[in-house]
């Protein structure tokens, strides 16, 4: 007899998401199968339902690549990990392991990769299926709950950081400090960089500083380019722009110190023109980051571990997942959500 297990899936883009009951995985040779405890909610998740990337996934699907849970299961072969241990399964699902990005440790970029939650069913559901290669090994004394939310933004933010190449002692600017930003600002102080916090939210901002940004600069003023230009000295040595936002990209490459770095990791829709002139002229570096490898994975998860990095949680259950995406979709979300499995009826 088939064993079943509550699942939110995707039945087709644009629709709610689906509470149904959905059958259990079971690990085949080289695979494992993991037990959620917790799962965050990312914006990706809401993309990924509405199918609003030029590579779609294909319904019916489970969304959720923040899956944190116990291995209670393992197939043939797998030895990487073991019974009880606690993984995460992350957007980066699997990658082909041979091809020139894969043997250069840039893996996100294989051409074959599969991703967690999109091409691959993820951790909206009691159980997932995963690649033991590839899942995320959670540190002894970091809860599932507490891991959710950095194995995708906090590993996102924590590589898009390095991407800038800024040093310790100099200037990023982080473009939206809400659910990626809000991490960004902790890794970036916990890394030795001085912080210039900039959103269109003031309670984000207020939030920011707490954390330790060492300037604020609010995008809906006027001057916020000349301020954050005359705050840092003549513009931040990195960039990174989390904001989902076409204003937030033409904004941040404006910011950018001559020979500096700007990292875009928001995924809005569209095509934004780049100012020639000035990113010529100035020798500005305007650079894609796609989430982190699994090295990076574990620096991220460390950081976390050590107590420098910890992220601002709402927790719920998987029945709230619809108004979840609602409040998503309306940027009535402070920081991030985690779904937490130990509370499903």
């Amino acid at each position: 007899m088939t064993r079943m297990m509550q699942a939110a899936v995707v039945e087709a883009f644009g629709k709610p998401l689906t509470l149904r009951e959905w059958p259990v995985p079971s690990a085949g040779p080289g695979q494992i199968v993991v037990k959620t405890e917790a799962c965050g909610v990312c914006h990706t998740d809401l993309h990924a339902a509405r199918g609003d990337w030029p590579v779609k996934p294909v319904p019916p699907f489970i969304p959720g690549h923040e899956g944190i849970g116990i291995v209670v299961e393992v197939g043939a072969g797998v030895t990487i990990v073991k019974l009880g241990d606690r993984v995460g399964v992350p957007w980066l699902y699997s990658a082909c392991g041979h091809c020139e990005y894969c043997l250069s440790a840039w893996e996100t970029v294989c051409a074959e990769a599969q991703f967690g939650g999109y091409t691959r069913n993820g951790g909206f559901a009691e159980y997932i299926l995963a690649d033991p290669n590839y899942v995320a090994h959670i540190p002894a004394g970091l809860s599932a709950v507490e891991a959710a939310p950095i194995i995708c933004a906090g590993i996102t933010t924590y590589k898009g950081i390095k991407e800038t190449g800024a040093r310790p002692g100099e200037w990023i600017a982080i473009s939206g400090v809400g659910g990626l930003g809000h991490l960004a600002v902790q890794y970036a102080k916990a890394m030795g960089l001085r912080v210039a916090a900039v959103d269109v939210d003031a309670g984000k901002l207020a939030h920011a500083e707490s954390l330790g940004a060492d300037l604020l600069i609010d995008a809906r003023e006027k001057d916020a380019l000349a301020a954050l230009k005359d705050g840092t000295g003549g513009g931040a040595h990195g960039v990174l722009i989390t904001a989902p936002s076409l204003v937030a990209f033409n904004q941040g490459v404006a910011m950018t110190r001559r020979r500096g770095t700007c990292v875009l990791v928001g995924l809005p829709p569209g095509d934004f023109p780049l100012p020639l002139f000035d990113v010529v002229a100035n020798c500005i570096t305007v650079r894609g980051s796609f989430v982190g490898t699994r090295k990076d994975m574990a620096e991220a998860l460390a950081f976390a571990a050590d107590g420098k990095v910890k992220a601002d949680i709402e927790l719920q259950p998987l029945s709230a997942i619809n108004a979840i995406f609602d409040r998503l979709e309306h940027g009535q979300v402070a920081s991030r959500v985690v779904l937490d499995f130990g509370s499903q009826s």
